[in-house]
């Protein structure tokens, strides 16, 4: 018993889990015992082992071995108490031999492998058997098994302690985690793992610190190099590394005393330099300068110096392109003990693959089957409609919540169900009212109409589950929750617009009625917009609307807006009368650094931000400041405006209109002086050419 338990000791944390695993299968059979095949069964459930892909490249799944399985000794009946169930003889040989070949190899601990090798040895159970029928021999697992396995490969003692102390209080191992397989997986990003690789294994100033915008997955990189070193693809110099991420909140929270934080913080750090196999990880970088630096205090980036110029620790940071300049770049001493890694956003194409390497877990979570389709979708609309985050975070956003919403939508019960449902708990009150007031003869017919509903109700279920396919998330799903988030149209989402754009003059026509010319100009510039025949970097159009009061300017901005978005509220109106002082320009962007009202954001910019798929109109623009101009001429040469808080606004996606007066009482005093029909065409022309010449 005691070389057993001596035995028990020498398993990796994999070759446990899987034992355990194989436990829990019995259980679930409901057999007296666990045997080989349970353990074949527990396999093909734990993703994470480097078996798993091993039996799946042969063909075997765990429906296929289960069906097997069943055939040959079926299902228990009875229960089994947890903890109740025995190996068998054949199992504990198995292990016994897994020891021996694992001694053999001069390996330390027993890997899945050696258990997987032991079993074809073995050769005579129920496991074995299906292996040799798939056509996996010793032959085959051990050319496998020596062409996958790398010499730095790192292993772990069940017994293994947990991080030691403070440590262990405020930092959770992502090495330990990705061998558990709690990690997703990381696609791509082989540059800038191998660039943090190579600073890693520096001999001096041998910190990297990734610099991106939110989203664009520098914590994956983090845990994707967690996931090298699990599997052992990695330089010898950090095959047995750690990574622990530190919480910094975490280590300030709760120091109620002068010296608390600076003693937990150097506690920390000791036991990193006693160990000498940990990398230190602080995500936000810049939180640990001035971080416990209250009252004279030392701050953390104070503490962390030393230790990082000498060597001593190693650490790994992440922050924002803003967030580094404004903290870690103005202290140089910090700044010169780390490297910087620069993490652009991924392309379309990498974040499809991003997708799709993800894709099996929001499918397990949510319970439904996504496609490629609307992989590709969520890529491409996140890409061109979704400007303030950032890819792959806002793709992968988009697939979350659609997932959520198509399985929430497909577990409704139909209207008819609950109505059955209300229809009972009324019944049964009345019932129970009945009981108490002793009178049977009623509560009895209650009943009977009670269980009548009943079954229906049950009919019902019996309906909807036989109907009950996996959902499937499409294209259309993704276009339906970008649709939500920026409340732009579906058919516009859905690239449906080109029947309603040959048609556009009608359908303004059914709301404006003349203005032939008006109209006609502006559907030509919208077809032209929308044919791809414009630079896609400006607005969709600009035009100005000349004229005098009440002959429809505004009212075509708004039927404009109705068509094109779906809504009049698209319209996004600003009265230029408002903006005829110079030192009120300053709204329409926010102002500027050191004035009143800095924090609050411009007018224009502000609600572009927030809907930029709109119509702008700038109404009576002959009447605001000419420094209005230089902004509106840079709007419609870049489609690009920064307000005061650095942020660039794309009008990419917007009509620009701007209205005036400019010329109306020309055009007033010429149409009503009376010319014959036939001259109608000459005096729309004459009066157009004076016009623009009083623009100019």
């Amino acid at each position: 018993m005691a070389e057993e338990f001596a035995m028990y000791e020498k398993f990796s944390r994999d070759a446990a889990k899987w034992l355990a695993a194989s436990h829990t299968e019995a259980e679930e059979w409901r057999h007296r015992y666990v045997g080989t095949e349970h353990l074949l069964l527990a396999a093909l459930r734990l993703e994470h082992l480097s078996i798993y892909r091993f039996l799946l490249s042969h063909g075997l799944t765990y429906e296929r071995v289960a069906r097997i399985i069943e055939r040959q000794k079926g299902r228990g009946k009875l229960h089994i108490p947890q903890g109740g169930l025995e190996m068998t003889q054949r199992l504990r040989k198995v292990m016994k031999m897994a020891f021996d070949e694992a001694r053999r190899q001069g390996a330390e601990l027993i890997e899945p492998e050696h258990l997987l090798i032991a079993l074809l040895k073995e050769g005579e159970g129920t496991a074995a058997e299906i292996l040799r029928a798939h056509g996996i021999d010793l032959r085959v697992a051990k050319a496998y098994f020596r062409h996958h396995r790398r010499p730095g490969m790192r292993v772990r003692t069940v017994s293994s302690q947990r991080l030691p102390g403070e440590l262990g209080e405020f930092g959770r191992d992502l090495v330990e985690e990705a061998e558990m397989g709690l990690l997703d997986p990381v696609i791509g990003r082989e540059r800038e793992l191998e660039r943090v690789i190579q600073i890693l294994c520096r001999r001096k100033k041998n910190n990297p610190v990734l610099i991106g915008e939110a989203g664009v997955g520098k914590t994956a990189i983090v845990e994707g190099l967690a996931q090298r070193i699990a599997m052992g693809d990695v330089p010898r110099a950090l095959a047995d590394k750690s990574i622990v991420e530190l919480d910094i909140a975490g280590i300030v929270a709760g120091t109620k005393y002068r010296g608390e934080f600076e003693q937990r913080l150097k506690n920390i750090l000791n036991r990193v330099m006693e160990s000498d196999n940990i990398i230190l990880f602080i995500d936000e970088l810049h939180t640990v300068v001035g971080a416990g630096g209250a009252e004279g205090a030392i701050d953390a980036s104070a503490i962390l110096k030393p230790p990082l110029a000498s060597g001593a620790i190693q650490c790994i940071g992440t922050a924002t392109p803003d967030d580094y300049r404004k903290t870690v770049e103005k202290d140089p001493a910090l700044r010169r003990r780390f490297k910087t890694v620069y993490v652009e956003e991924p392309s379309l194409e990498e974040t499809v693959r991003i997708l799709k390497g993800l894709r099996a877990r929001y499918e397990q979570h949510h319970g439904v089957r996504i496609t490629d389709e609307a992989l590709w979708q969520a890529a491409r609309l996140a890409d061109r409609y979704v400007t303030d985050q950032f890819l792959p975070d806002k793709a992968i956003d988009l697939i979350d919540e659609t997932a959520a919403r198509v399985r929430l939508s497909a577990s409704d019960l139909p209207p008819e169900a609950r109505e059955l449902i209300e229809e009972i708990t009324r019944l049964e009150e009345e019932e129970e009212e009945a009981v108490a007031q002793q009178n049977y003869e009623l509560a009895a017919k209650l009943r009977d109409q009670r269980s009548a509903l009943m079954e229906e109700l049950r009919a019902h279920e019996e309906k909807i589950e036989g109907k009950a396919d996996t959902p499937t998330v499409e294209g259309h799903h993704i276009a339906e929750t970008v649709s939500l988030w920026t409340g732009i149209p579906m058919h516009h989402l859905q690239e449906e617009d080109t029947a309603r754009l040959v048609n556009m003059e009608e359908k303004i026509h059914e709301r404006l009625v003349d203005q032939d010319e008006a109209v006609r100009a502006v559907c030509r510039a919208i077809r032209r917009a929308y044919a791809g025949i414009k630079d896609p970097r400006r607005p969709i159009g600009a035009f100005l609307f000349l004229g005098p009061t009440g002959v429809g300017k505004t009212e075509l901005a708004r039927t404009l807006a109705e068509f094109l978005f779906g809504d009049e509220d698209a319209l996004i109106r600003i009265d230029m009368s408002e903006y005829m002082e110079r030192f009120s320009v300053s709204r329409l962007i926010g102002a500027p650094p050191g004035y009143v009202g800095y924090e609050e954001a411009g007018e224009l910019t502000e609600a572009v931000r927030r809907r930029p798929y709109s119509v702008v109109l700038f109404d009576e623009i002959e009447k605001a400041h000419r420094d209005v101009f230089n902004i509106l001429l840079q709007v419609m040469d870049d489609g690009i405006l920064t307000d005061s808080q650095g942020r660039k606004v794309s009008f990419r996606h917007t009509v620009l209109i701007m209205t005036s007066n400019i010329g109306g009482k020309l055009i007033t005093d010429q149409t009503s002086t009376g010319f014959g029909s036939q001259d109608t065409e000459q005096t729309y022309q004459d009066i157009k050419s004076r016009v623009m010449s009083e623009v100019k």
